[in-house]
């Protein structure tokens, strides 16, 4: 069942791409702005944005913010003005834009993924992007959601200039998230060994600590935070293959250095399931 499930998958992402499919209509820029600034976007980073119209996002990521951008598009004219733009504005040296579908591009050296698509087209890219992007990758989106993979921010910009629907937009970011599910075997200094158990749904973890049952547990690139049911104690770390290294602390004591080592993987549940509504989740939405 699960080969089969993983064939329909990737059946479904492999679908060709039609101009149709993914119509172009300009972001604003007050939103692109928006969407460069909730990603933190700098220097270091490599933009790539799926659909790139006529450039305006990998464009102005490296004229105002100094990245370097990649954006594919489907229609050859609107790549043919987006490059020329670059030259224009002095860039095409770390900016340039190729007419492919968006389902047949190497997003693996992304830093940053920007999109601004129908919602189905998201729903389609979701398990691609969550397979080939490096946990950390921020990605950022105009409107359209992911469906059960809550955003981890989410501001909604004021745009009076809007040419449809309300003046205002809604820009979200998520933390593609590595994979800490699994059995781990706990080390503190001066406790005795315990198992720690994690079961993970996109960025949100649920499990147990010893008998202790989490009360919140939650993924950030390659860092975790775990809280355990009745216990003041906070467990952060990150990281680093089959091994978790961090900080617990609780008040009024100083940080204890905490170790796991994995000693049997799980698998992230990615699975689009029963897609819910929208909504803004645990991150308080934003207004600017």
């Amino acid at each position: 069942m699960i080969r089969a499930a993983a064939t329909l998958l990737m059946l479904a992402v492999a679908a060709p791409l039609s101009a149709s499919d993914a119509p172009y209509v300009p972001t604003p820029m007050s939103v692109v702005d928006a969407m460069l600034e909730i990603a933190k976007v700098g220097p270091q980073d490599y933009l790539i944005d799926l659909g790139s119209g006529d450039g305006r996002i990998p464009l102005r990521a490296a004229t105002r913010f100094g990245a370097r951008g990649f954006g594919v598009e489907i229609e050859s004219h609107l790549v043919r003005d987006a490059n020329a733009a670059a030259r224009r504005q002095g860039v095409a040296d770390r900016v340039r834009f190729e007419t492919r579908d968006l389902f047949d591009t190497d997003v693996s050296g992304a830093t940053v993924l920007t999109t601004y698509l129908f919602q189905s087209l998201n729903l389609r890219l979701r398990p691609y992007l969550l397979a080939k992007l490096k946990p950390g990758t921020r990605v950022v989106t105009h409107e359209f959601h992911f469906g059960n993979w809550q955003p981890d921010r989410r501001i909604t910009v004021h745009v009076p200039d809007k040419p449809y629907g309300d003046p205002k937009s809604d820009v979200m970011l998520w933390i593609v998230p590595a994979d800490f599910s699994g059995l781990w075997r706990v080390s503190l200094p001066g406790e005795p060994e315990r198992e720690l158990r994690l079961t993970q749904r996109f960025q949100m973890l649920s499990g147990t600590l010893g008998a202790q049952p989490l009360a919140e547990g939650r993924v950030s690139g390659s860092t975790l935070r775990l809280l355990p049911a009745g216990s003041a104690q906070i467990y952060t770390g990150t990281l680093d293959g089959d091994t978790i290294s961090g900080e617990m602390s609780r008040a009024g004591a100083a940080p204890q250095l905490w170790r796991a080592q994995r000693v049997q993987r799980g698998r992230m549940d990615i699975d689009a399931g029963s897609e819910l509504p929208f909504t803004s989740g645990s991150p308080t939405g934003e207004s600017r």
